[in-house]
């Protein structure tokens, strides 16, 4: 089998018939003669060619095959450093392709103001959004499909890396003629007796039931869904209550029923919103920028695209 032939092999070449002889190039670029010497000897026995015409005391010169062979090895060359060039521009300025992923029930939120409003800010980068459940996002980061994902902090994983930028208390909602629609407050044990309609994605369900797991009482689900949309509709349509973390300035599902936001008493786990990256992976200047975009924009005091923290339906209806 042929040997490869080097990239530092080719270079000592083309130095060597830029400058005409063996000593000028180990001058020019610092290394011994007997080096450039055997890279030389190793190209023409990997080529079968000869390159040179040697001169006693007068140096080299190129054959007619060691023309053409110095201008493609000066090509390659070029082409070499264009790919650290390449690589050194990803890494410093905020251009390039940006894969960003973002849950499902966050993405009409989020991406509106923080994903799209960077492209704005920076014309150069190229975006890309997938959306999909927690467990679909991790499996995009570990195949390098995403390069990070909005979500929340669901399942602790030692290869990726979630930076907390906000909590996501959860809360109550009901629709209008709820009995709970005109409790200040309710608690777990309220809860526990009413019909529940629960989010049914990966990982999320398994957060809401644990919250009645911590309360020691058991929810009553008459409806599943893996839609948040779905899952509001049927909570404004009297089907029963539902939990949420994500506070939507819409106080409407999307059949144009009204929606009764309530406090959960107590103290509950919130979900922690932020951003996951694949922990060994080194980011691309577009990343890190986008990265620091997130931790500017989203706090417990603002989130794109979400109600206040602090709020409350104003306009709770009374039942006569």
């Amino acid at each position: 089998m042929l040997s490869r032939i080097t990239q530092r092999q080719l270079e000592y070449f083309v130095a060597s018939g830029e400058a005409g002889s063996i000593i000028g190039a180990s001058e020019r670029i610092h290394v011994s003669s007997p080096s450039i010497s055997a890279a030389i000897t190793h190209i023409e026995s990997e080529l079968g060619v000869q390159l040179f015409v040697r001169h006693h005391a007068q140096g080299v010169s190129l054959t007619a095959i060691g023309h053409q062979v110095l201008k493609e090895a000066k090509l390659i060359l070029e082409q070499m450093s264009n790919l650290y060039t390449i690589a050194s521009e990803s890494m410093n300025n905020v251009r390039g392709p940006l894969r960003v992923g973002c849950l499902d029930t966050l993405a009409p939120m989020l991406t509106p103001e923080l994903v799209f409003g960077f492209g704005r800010a920076f014309p150069g980068v190229r975006i890309s959004l997938v959306e999909g459940n927690h467990e679909l996002l991790l499996k995009q980061l570990r195949s390098a499909d995403i390069d990070i994902a909005l979500t929340y902090d669901l399942v602790p994983a030692s290869d990726v890396t979630f930076q907390s930028l906000a909590q996501l208390p959860p809360y109550v909602m009901v629709g209008e003629h709820h009995p709970f629609a005109t409790q200040s407050a309710v608690s777990m044990q309220d809860l526990a007796a009413a019909p529940m309609v629960l989010l049914d994605m990966p990982w999320s369900r398994e957060y809401f039931l644990g919250l009645f797991s911590e309360a020691g009482v058991t929810p009553n689900v008459v409806m599943r869904s893996s839609s948040m949309e779905t899952v509001r509709a049927m909570v404004a349509n009297g089907v029963g209550f539902g939990i949420a973390n994500v506070r939507p300035k819409a106080h409407l599902s999307q059949d144009g029923k009204r929606l009764i936001r309530v406090r959960l008493a107590g103290v509950n786990k919130a979900m922690q919103l932020g951003y996951a990256t694949m922990a060994q992976v080194q980011q691309s200047r577009v990343v890190s920028a986008f990265a620091e975009r997130c931790r500017m924009f989203i706090s417990d005091q603002y989130i794109p695209g979400m109600a206040a923290p602090s709020y409350f339906d104003p306009q709770v209806v009374r039942v006569a």
